[in-house]
């Protein structure tokens, strides 16, 4: 075997890796739902307490295993890193209340509609405040999404702020993560450390006064509230171990997982309805993501085609 092939053969390897995780972190994003309907009975503010304390317990935890915790001292001493990482702990901590409060109350289907319009608020979002430039298909896939995103507005006589809310608060969110500068373990590490105080503090007045899942909750309960650390951090960490390996065309495509999943899952498992005008909407956005995505997978073939310089 050539020094090539040999070479070729472990970046394909390293490829089916990251696309191995990736795709597994999507999947658990996909299968969030079932989580979150586990906890129906307790409060979506006090889930995303005990979710914001338990990851940070956990991803703490990571950290000392790893000895990393050399980037905790400068990040502490930078006022703007500080107030970017304050703002994007409170676009996360909006964005998880709002998925939560919509599972428990059968909006799974919106939910996901949230997460399939997602990569087209991040093109306009880098237009808005990247001065990005946009090309022609781009602004196809827009003008369809948002075709659809006014037929279900009016076919609903409501806007489907569910979706909105969490696109735009994800699509802020990884702008505000672009200019911090931080890993996803040591982002996540740090946003829960601003938001565990006020979380903290929130479950001690609720377990105080009796009305907290840990004062009235079944064992059963309180250990599936434990388990919010673990499932909010490991996705997390698989996401970023595939997103070293493969192209972000790739990721791209892959991104849709999960909120495949959770529409499967809020039609055919909770019975949400999806009726005939409602469904015209959904196709709407559908053809905008894979008039994108197909211009994006053209576009990254052309370049790996190009003759390097």
């Amino acid at each position: 075997m050539t020094q090539d092939t040999s070479d070729a053969a472990a970046h394909a390897a390293h490829a089916r890796t990251g696309m191995l995780f990736a795709a597994l972190a999507y999947i658990a994003w996909g299968l969030f739902p079932l989580y979150f309907k586990r906890l129906s009975g307790v409060d979506a503010l006090e889930v995303i307490a005990h979710r914001t304390v338990w990851s940070l317990v956990f991803v703490a935890i990571v950290l000392a295993v790893l000895r990393r915790w050399a980037w905790l001292g400068p990040v502490l001493r930078s006022p703007k890193l500080l107030a970017t990482c304050t703002l994007s702990a409170l676009l996360l901590s909006s964005n998880w209340l709002v998925y939560v409060w919509a599972v428990q109350h059968g909006h799974v289907v919106e939910a996901s509609l949230g997460y399939f319009i997602n990569p087209l608020v991040n093109v306009m979002l880098g237009f808005v405040f990247l001065r990005e430039r946009l090309r022609p298909v781009q602004w196809l896939a827009i003008g369809l999404a948002a075709a659809g995103v006014i037929w279900l507005t009016v076919t609903a006589g409501r806007l489907p702020w569910i979706a909105l809310v969490l696109a735009l608060s994800f699509g802020f969110y990884g702008l505000m993560r672009k200019t911090a500068h931080l890993g996803a373990l040591e982002g996540l590490t740090l946003e829960t450390l601003i938001l565990s105080p006020f979380a903290i503090a929130a479950l001690v007045w609720w377990t105080a006064r009796g009305t907290s899942a840990f004062a009235t909750g079944e064992p059963s309960q309180v250990g599936w509230l434990l388990m919010a650390g673990p499932l909010t951090a490991v996705p997390l960490l698989l996401f970023a171990a595939g997103a070293r390996r493969i192209t972000l065309t790739t990721l791209g495509l892959v991104q849709y997982l999960s909120p495949t999943i959770q529409f499967l899952l809020g039609v055919w498992l909770y019975h949400e309805p999806l009726a005939g005008a409602r469904l015209v909407g959904f196709v709407l956005i559908w053809s905008a993501l894979i008039v994108y995505s197909a211009e994006s997978l053209w576009r990254g073939r052309l370049a790996a085609r190009a003759p390097s310089p």
